[in-house]
């Protein structure tokens, strides 16, 4: 079974060469241009400490055998963001040592406590040999955290300390710098409300969106028939539509006779809806074969966010991603808030099997998930597993695939599988099952055994 993946060069083709391109264009060349929304500003790290224990000449080195280097920034006022991370000039290179910050509330003018930074996020990346991983621009970078809308920063970085009998302290990278990402204001429609709804049209988005910008159009267009172009959502549908969707989309290639295990869809949140800056990505796309599995991920970025500014916190995190650490979109596929609302991650098409950037050695004909927030000690919301396990039901069964079953991929490399290996995996795996990671958390991995039943179970499964 193809599932969707004839769309990419059938109906959904077809229904965007019918549109005609004049409809964007007109749109541009009728409107003011989009204001790109939010900004990130990067500063220098610079060495902490006692002027005595430095080297002089050598940033953050101690004249102090044993003595641990540190980095950070003094407390200090800046520009409006929302969050934050470290980023340094080798994306080869681990930073072995402890990130933490604190921030000044915008709102309050309180200052927070230390928070920690969970420092190894380099699996969350393009496989080794990826076009994106050689693009030139990709740099080593902690996990994002979301602070909320803060004016003042303190940062302080320390190397992993030695021992005695065994070996020097570690040595932090080399540019490290301490990025502060502003998600910008929510744009008209944007939130996690179920209240989203695009411009007003045929089901093939022949219609006109005032201000919409080329590549808006172009991520837009992606997700034909399902949406209208320019849509702030993509609605959800009953399993019998979602099969009848999916024979639409293959161009007849699935018959009901197939019957087909796909489950209802789910409603989407579009990356215009969630107000995505698409000049920030690089331009077109890329695809794989299929889609074998999913893996299911934790953004790390902490748990204080309310529903309503999960759309800030994405694109928070796409502009992390691209801007900050130099990938060509937000690395995940699909997103999931604690609320249990979806969003759609990388462009592309959410029923497109689109190469991500989530699970390093293991991108290829994959999807990855991952919920807001940072579960390794929380458990993760039921509304949000239960998300989960909808968008699976639906995404896999274009796919043919079972939840509850087995897949094999063969490792792109990485620090389980070398590369060329092929390995078994669960259908819904945890991040940590393709890369030695605490990724998505033990709270959230533990719930991946019941999310494969559901989910199956879903897709109308005996």
């Amino acid at each position: 079974m193809r599932g969707f993946l004839a769309s990419s060069i059938g109906v959904a083709t077809a229904a965007v060469l019918a549109l005609p391109l004049a409809s964007p264009a007109a749109a541009l060349a009728e409107s003011a241009p989009v204001t790109p929304a939010g900004s990130t500003r990067s500063l220098p790290l610079i060495p902490l400490g006692p002027a005595a224990t430095r080297i002089p000449g050598v940033p953050g080195m101690s004249a102090s055998p044993g003595l641990p280097e540190t980095q950070g920034l003094p407390a200090r006022e800046v520009t409006s963001f929302s969050l934050v991370g470290v980023v340094w000039d080798d994306a080869t290179t681990q930073l072995h040592g402890k990130v933490q910050v604190r921030t000044r509330s915008a709102k309050t003018a309180t200052w927070s406590g230390w928070q920690d930074v969970e420092t190894h996020n380099s699996e969350h990346a393009a496989d080794p040999d990826a076009v994106e991983r050689g693009s030139g621009r990709v740099r080593g970078a902690t996990a994002p955290l979301w602070v909320g809308e803060s004016d003042g920063v303190e940062v302080r970085v320390q190397a992993e300390p030695g021992t005695s009998s065994t070996r020097a302290p570690a040595r932090l990278p080399s540019g490290l710098r301490i990025e502060l990402v502003d998600p910008g204001a929510d744009s008209p429609g944007t939130g996690s409300d179920g209240k989203n709804g695009g411009p007003e049209g045929d089901d093939k988005g022949e219609v006109a969106v005032p201000g919409m910008t080329m590549e808006m159009a172009e991520s837009s267009a992606a997700n034909l028939p399902h949406a209208a172009l320019g849509a702030d959502e993509i609605t959800a549908l009953n399993k019998a539509d979602s099969t009848a969707d999916a024979v639409f989309a293959s161009d007849g290639e699935l018959t009901a006779a197939a019957a087909p295990y796909i489950g209802p869809r789910p409603r989407i949140v579009t990356r215009k809806g969630w107000g995505a800056d698409e000049s920030l990505r690089e331009p077109g796309f890329v695809y794989t074969s299929t889609v074998k599995a999913a893996f299911v991920h934790h953004s790390a970025s902490g748990n204080n966010y309310a529903c309503k500014d999960a759309p800030a916190v994405l694109r928070s995190l796409y502009r992390y991603h691209v801007v900050s650490s130099g990938w060509r979109d937000v690395g995940y596929n699909f997103a999931v808030d604690k609320c249990g609302t979806v969003y759609e991650g990388r462009a592309g098409g959410v029923s497109k099997a689109v190469l991500g950037a989530h699970t390093m050695g293991f991108n290829t004909n994959s999807m990855g998930v991952a919920v807001l927030g940072t579960y390794t000690s929380t458990a993760p919301p039921a509304a949000a597993v239960d998300a989960v396990a909808r968008l699976t039901a639906w995404k896999l069964g274009l796919f043919g695939r079972d939840p509850r079953a087995k897949t094999t991929l063969t490792s792109g490399g990485g620090n389980l599988y070398p590369k060329g290996r092929n390995v078994s995996m669960n259908v819904i795996s945890g991040h940590r099952d393709g890369f030695a990671t605490a990724c998505p958390g033990a709270k959230l991995y533990g719930k991946l055994p019941a999310t494969r039943t559901s989910s199956a179970k879903l897709q109308g499964r005996p």
